[in-house]
């Protein structure tokens, strides 16, 4: 690489991104922004996912507005109007924060507050890549370090050779077996019933607008309007147990009918309407991934889920995806693949801390939205109206500084 960051004729890097996802699709534009090619090697036969929405924070889009594509998600995005907290049995507000309402949320933190339909931001994603470089149906079956490249197996006769090669082929990496072993991933103890609603068949929704919490013992529901114009409804409606979970290669179980509103009987009806105006076949095992204390190993470095999976409770699993993403394309850039070690291990000390961080307090949100009604239920509301303050950190996060700001004081340390 030249010392401006842009590629030479004789060591173009051959980067391959396992994984067409979130954050290989985003670390791929961002790359190819600053002339720099990757490929993208996805498993599946069609780049979509059906019955799945996603939250994207301002930590989040204001690097895709960085990188032009944040208008073309917001035309199939809805902004929550609030954030409300209720009780699991009424409609009174435990606590609530404006977030469209008077711009508050894009005033604090430079960007919105987005939910928009996963396979609308994934088509997104896939119109801004190299329309040569995504490479569908590749299931990747062996990799091998050779000392100066790496050796991608995707079967029926498929081999790429790599200088480096970017794991982001989430909770059930390939790549993160090759560099951190075998059993990455463990059970929360919880699971999740989710679906997608119209709307109009939720008359007893008074916020429909709203990204709402409804708390209650043993048991949460959280929902958000997604669409352009938040015709549709998704909710994620999180449960303990069962324990232990049922099937170890298997991260959803079949449930009996009806067996998704039972769990929330006695709720509100708002909750059990949207529950039931959603067809339910399974139920979704939460993972996490343990922590790692390596990040990558020769020429494969992981990122997004594939390192630090969590549970979805503060929302923040596709956009720490996004800033892992970012911090890469950030330092390849600047510092090129020559001393590639010190580069991967610069990305892991930028990135460990604050995924950690995050991993461990969405772990504990599950505690706070479960208590039951003998717990000190003041002291949980308390917290809730605090929740701008007590987590503005993840929010206001700007990744690509972060990066920058890094390899200033690297280079500083180095001249001094």
């Amino acid at each position: 690489m030249r010392p401006n960051g842009s590629p030479s004729r004789r060591t173009d890097p051959r980067i391959a991104i396992v994984g067409g996802g979130i954050g290989g699709l985003t670390l791929a534009i961002d790359l190819a922004s600053r002339g720099i090619r990757a490929e993208i090697y996805e498993q599946a036969p069609q780049l979509t996912e059906i019955g799945a929405a996603v939250a994207l924070s301002a930590n989040a889009t204001r690097e895709l507005d960085r990188l032009g594509v944040l208008a073309g998600v917001e035309a199939h995005a809805a902004e929550p109007t609030e954030l409300i907290y209720s009780g699991w049995r009424d409609n009174a507000r435990i606590a609530a924060h404006p977030v469209s309402a008077g711009r508050a949320y894009r005033e604090r933190f430079g960007g919105p507050y987005l939910g928009v339909h996963r396979a609308d931001l994934q088509k997104v994603l896939g119109a801004a890549v190299l329309a040569d470089a995504l490479h569908l149906d590749h299931r990747l079956e062996q990799i091998t370090e050779t000392g100066d490249a790496v050796r991608l197996d995707f079967g029926r006769g498929r081999v790429v050779e790599a200088d480096l090669v970017i794991g982001a082929d989430g909770v059930r990496s390939a790549v993160r077996d090759h560099v951190a072993g075998p059993g990455g991933t463990r059970y929360s103890g919880t699971s999740a019933f989710r679906g997608i609603v119209p709307t109009r068949r939720l008359p007893s929704l008074p916020d429909p607008g709203a990204i709402q919490f409804w708390m209650g013992p043993g048991a949460h529901l959280l929902h958000y309007a997604i669409g352009s114009d938040g015709r549709d409804v998704n909710f994620f409606a999180v449960v303990e147990g069962p324990q232990p979970w049922p099937s170890h290669d298997r991260w959803t179980v079949p449930i009996e009918p009806g067996e998704a509103v039972a769990a929330f009987a006695g709720w509100h009806p708002a909750v059990t309407e949207m529950i039931g105006a959603a067809e339910h076949a399974v139920r979704w095992g939460l993972f996490t991934t343990r922590p790692l204390l390596h990040w990558h190993r020769g020429r494969a470095v992981l990122l997004g889920d594939a390192v630090h999976a969590m549970l979805p409770h503060h929302g923040q699993g596709a956009n720490t995806t996004i800033e892992d993403a970012v911090t890469l394309a950030e330092l390849l850039a600047a510092r090129g693949l020559d001393d590639l070690d010190a580069t991967l291990s610069l990305y892991r000390s930028l990135r460990r801390t604050r995924t950690r961080q995050i991993q461990l307090s969405s772990t504990a949100t599950n505690d706070l939205l479960h208590l039951a009604d003998s717990d000190d239920l003041p002291a949980r509301n308390a917290r809730m109206a605090r929740f701008p303050e007590r987590f503005a950190w993840i929010h206001a996060h700007r990744a690509c500084e972060a990066a920058r700001e890094a390899m200033g004081a690297a280079m500083l340390a180095r001249a001094s």
